[in-house]
């Protein structure tokens, strides 16, 4: 729900995002997949709340009376706020492009030290095995390229530290960091040795190949996600025995949207014990798909406004995102693949005996391959997130038609869900245009904001695009 920091938000185009790095298990060898997942304890550096408030948000959330909502009209924060969101997404626009470029350096230098070549030839004499000089591979050079780029991580869980958007301790946010490698190397692992198998058996349909046997494992791994890897980094409980009210508000939002999601898979999160953002999403597929509410979504937003940002997560169930972003990203993944098929030739034969490369066939070309992929995604990065911006104004447009007759004033309450989330996440109110035209993958709170209080079809007498 939050605007372009949605680098890290947990909703259902998260997913999306998941499923594709798990298709390439690109930039950073599997750690990309598991990267949303880690984002609450890591918070993206916009999503932010002023230092002031970290004292106040260091233990759990708990629900306090509130006062009634100020009618909103326009996105606004005051003088001191709109200096730190200023600020703070200029640190963030900076640090992005300039990740960019760290990221590439240290794949560069893992081809440069000859790293991958070295990690090939142990691997290789340990066992003649493909799948175990794989096992022997893989940890060696995603443990290699993520510590290499562990000051950029740390850098950026210290602006949200300083911001106090994180309240979690160094020691919490390690041990977060160490379980995230683990689920790291088992997908990469997976990932490396069938990207091997098959360059190795058609050298010439292995982009192609692979990419239809990653569809299905992504999918897979989005399934276990809230199952398995969610609850290794926070807290889940019954939503029903934390907030009834809640929880029977939501039901009625879900049954109108036609969905099958009971109470009984609806979920607190105690988020409040190492980050003070807020939020509400729909994650899963299936049997796995269920609702969760931040315990700190819960202490700052009213029923209403919760039910609007639940309601909006839906949307993207409803309309059918997910296997419209699987197809986007698809698509954008399976040419990027022809791509690195059609330049990854070209590289190592200029430099491959120079890093120590046998051929393309090689695992020491792993690296070579990641900074192709890198390279890619990044000048592909106008096209994905004007795509991400567009199925999330249809997710907006969606939350305020199944909210109508639901909740009084809807259009209000969602502007003033935005105005609550902005607030606490500083989002900037007068966003830079690259930054936004390049990374955003939200539209901007202001933009919301408008949105919400000016989409009024039923005073029109037209019918809602969506919710009939």
């Amino acid at each position: 729900m939050g605007d372009r920091t949605a680098v890290n938000k947990r909703d259902k185009m998260r997913e999306v995002r998941i499923l594709s790095a798990a298709l390439v298990f690109a930039f950073s060898l599997g750690s990309v997949t598991v990267a949303q997942v880690r984002s609450v304890s890591e918070p993206s550096p916009l999503r932010q709340t002023p230092a002031s408030s970290a004292t106040k948000a260091s233990a759990p959330a708990v629900a306090q009376p509130q006062a009634p909502p100020q009618k909103v009209t326009k996105y606004t924060l005051p003088p001191e706020r709109f200096k730190k969101a200023r600020d703070l997404a200029r640190i963030h626009f900076r640090f992005t492009l300039i990740s960019v470029v760290y990221g590439l350096v240290v794949l560069w230098l893992v081809l440069r030290w000859k790293i991958s070549a070295k990690y090939r030839t142990w691997a290789e004499q340990m066992s003649s095995k493909r799948f175990l000089q794989a096992v022997v591979f893989s940890p060696l050079l995603v443990l290699t390229i993520d510590i290499l780029e562990l000051p950029a991580e740390v850098y950026r869980n210290w602006v949200s530290r300083a911001y106090g958007i994180s309240v979690q301790g160094w020691g919490s946010w390690f041990w977060d960091w160490t379980k995230g490698e683990i689920i790291s190397i088992i997908v990469a692992i997976i990932f490396i040795w069938i990207l091997y198998g098959v360059i190795r058996k058609s050298p010439r349909r292995w982009w192609f190949y692979f990419w239809l046997a990653a569809l299905p494992i992504g999918i897979f791994l989005v399934f276990l996600q809230p199952l398995i890897i969610d609850p290794l980094f926070h807290k889940f409980e019954p939503l029903a025995e934390k907030d009834p009210a809640l929880t029977a508000s939501l039901e009625r939002m879900v049954q109108r949207a036609g969905e099958n999601i009971p109470p009984e898979r609806m979920f607190w999160m105690g988020a409040g014990e190492k980050t003070t953002a807020l939020d509400a999403y729909v994650t899963g597929v299936g049997a796995s798909k269920r609702i969760v509410v931040f315990d700190t979504t819960i202490a700052k937003m009213t029923t209403p406004q919760i039910v609007y940002v639940a309601g909006h997560e839906m949307g993207h169930y409803v309309l059918r995102h997910i296997p419209k972003g699987i197809a986007f990203f698809g698509v954008l993944l399976l040419a990027f693949f022809y791509l690195g098929f059609r330049l990854i030739g070209w590289m190592l034969a200029n430099w491959g005996a120079y890093w120590g490369i046998r051929g393309v066939h090689d695992w020491a070309s792993l690296p070579a391959l990641l900074f192709l992929l890198s390279v890619f995604f990044f000048l592909a990065s106008p096209i994905s997130s004007a795509f991400s911006r567009y199925l999330e104004h249809q997710a907006d447009e969606y939350g305020l038609e199944v909210t109508h007759g639901l909740t009084p004033d809807s259009g209000q309450v969602a502007a003033q869900a935005f105005q609550i989330l902005g607030d606490v996440d500083l989002a900037n109110p007068e966003p830079n245009p690259v930054d936004e035209f390049l990374f955003y993958s939200h539209p901007s709170i202001p933009d919301r904001i408008q949105f919400a209080l000016t989409y009024d079809p039923w005073s029109k007498g037209e019918q809602p695009e969506f919710v009939k």
